[in-house]
């Protein structure tokens, strides 16, 4: 009689199956490992001149990132947000600064990236990177703005900037607003940066309270700059010196130097004439 070759599996069997089976999972964890060291190294990276939604990715030079925030004068009680934030590296900046700082980026990649770069940098805790079109976000709670956009989408965020608290500090690498001539303006490596403080809006006829009387302000306002009038005790004086700096406002009417701050369509401060100095006011009336 032929041997059965069928008999019942023995304890050495069952060894040889575990011995099978941890092998599968050790193969399968190397094979994860170098698969997960693959994408590591193989993250994206942006090239220079690629398409993003409304301009092409060029980036700041880190000489003139330093120079943007240093004539905003970026403190820790600043809060900025960079407009096209790119691989992060304002955002970073501002937030090695001390401030918290936001970066508003169309492409997921580099919002992906700016977050590895921050992580990097350890500033994760006061930078943060939003998938989000810049037209369509929010920028009220800034103190300081900064992008680096074409001319046009420059004049296509002036009035929503110009919209917002008077002071607040708005620096553009290389592309200027049209007509609103800016503040100031910083020079590095043969790249131009550009500062606008973000003007009070006083246009319009005010009612002031004067130590001498009632008088009527008659003011025209451009950006920052504006030109009037003062009626006064039946005189009528042009006013000299206009200067408007974020909320705050100075002018010279029968030669008296007048400072104030304007809050809404409310004014008030102090005239100087001679050694004295006392307090005015003003309300907006249209």
């Amino acid at each position: 009689m032929a041997a059965d070759w069928r008999r019942p599996a023995s304890k050495g069997d069952g060894n040889m199956g575990r011995a099978r089976w941890i092998c599968l999972v050790s193969m399968t964890t190397l094979f994860l490992c170098f698969f997960s060291v693959s994408v590591l190294a193989q993250e994206y990276e942006p090239s220079v001149g690629q398409e993003g939604k409304d301009v092409i990715w060029v980036p700041t030079p880190e000489s003139l990132v330093q120079a943007m925030l240093d004539v905003a004068k970026v403190t820790p009680k600043d809060f900025v947000m960079d407009l096209g934030s790119g691989d992060g590296r304002i955002v970073i900046a501002a937030a090695r600064r001390g401030a918290n700082a936001v970066g508003f980026e169309y492409n997921p990649d580099m919002v992906a990236l700016s977050k590895r770069n921050a992580e990097k940098a350890g500033v994760s805790d006061k930078a943060t990177f939003l998938k989000a079109d810049i037209f369509e976000s929010d920028f009220s709670k800034a103190t300081v703005i900064t992008m680096y956009l074409l001319p046009q989408l420059n004049l296509k965020l002036r009035p929503i900037i110009l919209a917002l608290k008077p002071g607040t500090r708005v620096v553009s690498h290389s592309f200027t607003m049209g007509e609103w001539i800016a503040d100031q303006t910083v020079e590095q490596e043969g790249r131009v940066a550009y500062l606008w403080i973000v003007p009070a809006n006083v246009d319009g006829k005010w009612m002031c309270k004067l130590p001498e009387g009632t008088a009527e302000l008659q003011l025209a306002q451009q950006f920052q700059n504006a030109q009037g009038t003062m009626k006064l005790n039946g005189k009528v004086f042009t006013l000299s010196e206009v200067k408007l700096e974020g909320g705050k406002i100075r002018f010279v009417a029968d030669n008296k130097a007048y400072s104030g701050s304007v809050n809404g369509n409310l004014m008030e401060g102090t005239v100087a004439s001679g050694a004295r100095e006392e307090k005015w006011s003003a309300e907006r009336t249209q």
